[in-house]
């Protein structure tokens, strides 16, 4: 739906309007006490008075300027009809609500003329400046909120560009990879080289189908993972094993694309392919405490003794630390292990999203 077919009174703007509302009764009730200081009258007779001003002139504003603008995304006339409205709103709280208040205090209606000078003054400056202050209140209120709209829509494409950019980065570094592999191959083994392009080639039309949203469904994530190691288990042949474990509630948990198959790649390259017999990968989703762990871990070689656990190495474990960071900020966590049998353990986590 387009910017300028919204509703004018869709359930936001009444929501905002029943906020200004009762903002308006609370400060009709300061009003009403200044009245009556200043005046010497009753307070409940100047409540009656300040209530039906107050609440018309609100009605008349906040209807008129939905009216007017209300199917925009800043909810107030632009140019001259903003004046215009505000100036309405005051005449007509001033008159309708003087008549209201007449009519509950058995007064003539609309006799100014039983005011004295100082009190029919005192009350149209107090009305005027009322109503100017909380229209310029509620008019903030409004630039404030469009504002914060604006920065967190600006904020979130920033996001959305950098992880399309880190995701760009990824694909071209696992592709070059698989064809240096496939080169090797169409030299030693031709038949396996052939295998392992057919491999590629439903890789990359899976991949190329696929959606380019921020996020996908993390069993979207597990099937291109199994896609991807098919293509690795066509180079590694028996020494490569994996398996994939992927609880059925955490099936439709959203996650960024690409997330594990920098792991996995990693895991190959670092851990597997160094030892002669090669290994197992097992990838494992899990929930804990409200978070979604992954955990990539091996039986590769382990990690050298003069590097950091909690560094990891390589291009990928990088990216993906950085795609965390972007995504969930400090809420995203990596850490990377030896493995309790020997091997090395990758473990990423983040919040759940709340369920729906």
């Amino acid at each position: 739906m387009s910017v300028d077919a919204l509703p004018r009174f869709r359930a936001e703007n009444v929501r905002g309007m029943l906020r200004h509302g009762l903002i308006t009764v609370v400060f009709c009730c300061f009003i009403a006490a200044a009245l009556a200081i200043t005046q010497h009258g009753s307070w409940g007779v100047q409540m009656v008075y300040s209530l039906s001003i107050g609440l018309i002139s609100w009605l008349f504003i906040d209807v008129g300027r939905l009216l007017i603008s209300g199917h925009k995304e800043i909810l107030w006339p632009s140019g001259p009809w903003g004046y215009l409205l505000v100036a309405g709103g005051v005449t007509v709280g001033f008159l309708g609500g003087n008549a209201i208040g007449d009519a509950w205090t058995n007064q003539p209606l609309l006799d100014f003329r039983s005011f004295t000078e100082r009190k029919l003054a005192t009350t149209i400056i107090i009305t005027l400046t009322a109503t100017v202050c909380m229209c310029f209140f509620f008019y903030s209120l409004g630039r404030t909120k469009h504002m914060r709209r604006q920065i967190e829509l600006a904020q979130r494409n920033a996001t959305e560009a950098r992880l399309k950019l880190l995701e760009t980065q990824l694909e071209p570094h696992m592709l070059f990879n698989t064809l240096a592999n496939l080169r090797a191959l169409i030299a030693t083994d031709p038949p396996r080289a052939i295998a392992m392009l057919d491999r590629l080639n439903n890789y990359l039309r899976m991949t190329l189908s696929g959606s380019r949203a921020l996020a996908h469904p993390l069993s979207a994530e597990f099937d291109r993972l199994a896609d991807y190691l098919e293509l690795m288990s066509v180079r590694m042949g028996e020494r490569l094993r994996y398996t994939l474990d992927l609880p059925e509630d955490l099936r439709d948990t959203p996650v960024p694309p690409l997330l594990l198959q920098p792991l996995v790649e990693n895991s190959i390259h670092h851990g597997l392919e160094p030892k002669i017999e090669g290994g197992r990968i097992a990838v494992r989703a899990h929930q804990d405490a409200g978070r979604l762990v992954i955990e990539v871990s091996d039986t590769g070689v382990g990690l050298e003794a003069d590097r950091p656990a909690a560094e990891g190495n390589g291009f990928g474990l990088a990216q993906v630390r950085e795609r965390l960071a972007t995504m969930y900020g400090d809420q995203g966590q990596m850490s990377v292990a030896p493995g309790p049998a020997g091997g090395t353990r990758t473990i990423i986590s983040f919040p759940l999203p709340p369920r729906t």
